[in-house]
């Protein structure tokens, strides 16, 4: 097992490396950049990332700053149109948008194999310390999500493959159906407009993961605080969670069920209990273990956008979002370095755990 786990380690830098290559050209086609981000503000035209969300921005002006001036300003950045060149060359190498892309993305390289992000061009802060900064808020949403997820809906499927067919198992497969239809997003607003807008109730906080007077409550006045603040965003993002996994688990145990192993065990007068959970159990969760990476990495590092920006969450998801629309490379390159990584070393655990479950699963003996 330990030469594998080695083997795999090994391929996570090809990997990581194929990733940010793809990525860094994808990123260099796409039009607009930090540059004309820059010149965006200094001519006042920006808009903020969530102005779309929010209603905010004067987007509708973009076309009528400047237009006076394009036919005397020889530039291919259009919002540069009566800036002086000079600034538009101090802005470049500010950027370091004066080099190559090849030696753009070696540099990168080198500094990302020392941890060493660099600083976001629009916040003046180190990027580590920014993703470090947003990082607990997307983690407890990411790990409190998954946890209530595998813990409803292991037993869940497991009832459900245990009474096939009958009314329970009808019941609650409508009502994970209607609940998977329902967008994340759009749950999360109907539970604003009951629960915390004012408008029919207001039982719940509207925004922000805890109390401005947090740090001034007790030790379990904190916890309640802390709870109270994920309870909606919580439920706004299992509302359509449940039905994978539930279903996954309830065929995996139907299948194993139906093996001749599991008729063995009962003609020997083993409780069903006993056929269930010591030997249908562990075959039948393996298909359900290894999906665990892949159930993670979406809820931290996709399911969450829009759930932090309804409600007012300061979190990873948020952070990429703004990263991508005001075209912030380093956030948007060490925020994918990270989570590829992340998601591949969960990979690697997935495969241990593999083994620890069933140990006739030897990696050791594959063909390579």
């Amino acid at each position: 097992m330990t030469a594998y786990i080695i083997r795999r380690l090994l391929l996570v830098i090809p990997t990581l490396l194929g990733i940010m290559l793809i990525n860094f050209a994808v990123v260099q086609i796409v039009p607009g950049g930090p540059v004309e981000q820059l010149i965006a503000q200094m001519t006042g035209t920006a808009v903020e990332a969530t102005a779309r969300f929010s209603g905010g921005g004067e987007g509708e002006n973009l076309n009528s700053i400047n237009s006076t001036d394009s036919s005397n300003f020889d530039s291919k950045y259009r919002g540069a149109q009566g800036l002086d060149p000079d600034i538009i060359k101090e802005i470049k190498e500010m950027y370091g948008m004066n080099k190559p892309a090849h030696i753009r993305f070696y540099h990168m390289l080198k500094d990302y194999l020392t941890f060493d992000f660099g600083e976001s061009f629009f916040r003046d802060q180190k990027v580590i310390d920014l993703v470090l900064d947003k990082m607990p808020v997307s983690i407890s949403l990411g790990l409190w999500t998954t946890l209530l997820v595998y813990l409803i809906s292991i037993p869940l499927g497991i009832r459900k493959a245990i009474k096939d067919g009958s009314q329970f198992d009808i019941t609650s497969s409508t009502i994970i159906t209607i609940g998977y239809a329902i967008p994340s997003f759009l749950f999360a607003i109907i539970l604003i407009v009951f629960f915390a807008g004012g408008r029919y109730y207001d039982i719940f906080p509207l925004r922000g993961l805890v109390s401005e007077n947090f740090e001034e409550l007790s030790f379990l006045l904190k916890i309640k605080d802390y709870f109270w603040h994920l309870c909606l965003p919580l439920v706004a993002m299992l509302i359509g969670s449940f039905a994978g996994l539930t279903f996954l688990t309830k065929n995996s145990f139907l299948d194993q069920i139906n093996q001749q192993y599991v008729m063995t065990a009962r003609a020997k007068g083993l409780t069903e209990n006993k056929v269930l959970y010591g030997h249908v159990f562990r075959n039948s969760m393996l298909i359900v273990i290894a999906g665990f990476p892949a159930t993670l990495n979406s809820v931290l590092f996709t399911g969450v956008l829009f759930i932090e920006i309804i409600f007012s969450l300061d979190g990873l998801g948020l952070l990429g979002y703004e990263a991508v629309i005001n075209r912030d490379y380093p956030v948007i390159f060490s925020t994918l370095y990270f989570f590829s990584l992340l998601g591949l070393i969960l990979g690697i655990i997935s495969d241990v755990m593999y083994s620890i479950i069933d140990p006739r699963i030897d990696f050791e003996t594959r063909d390579h």
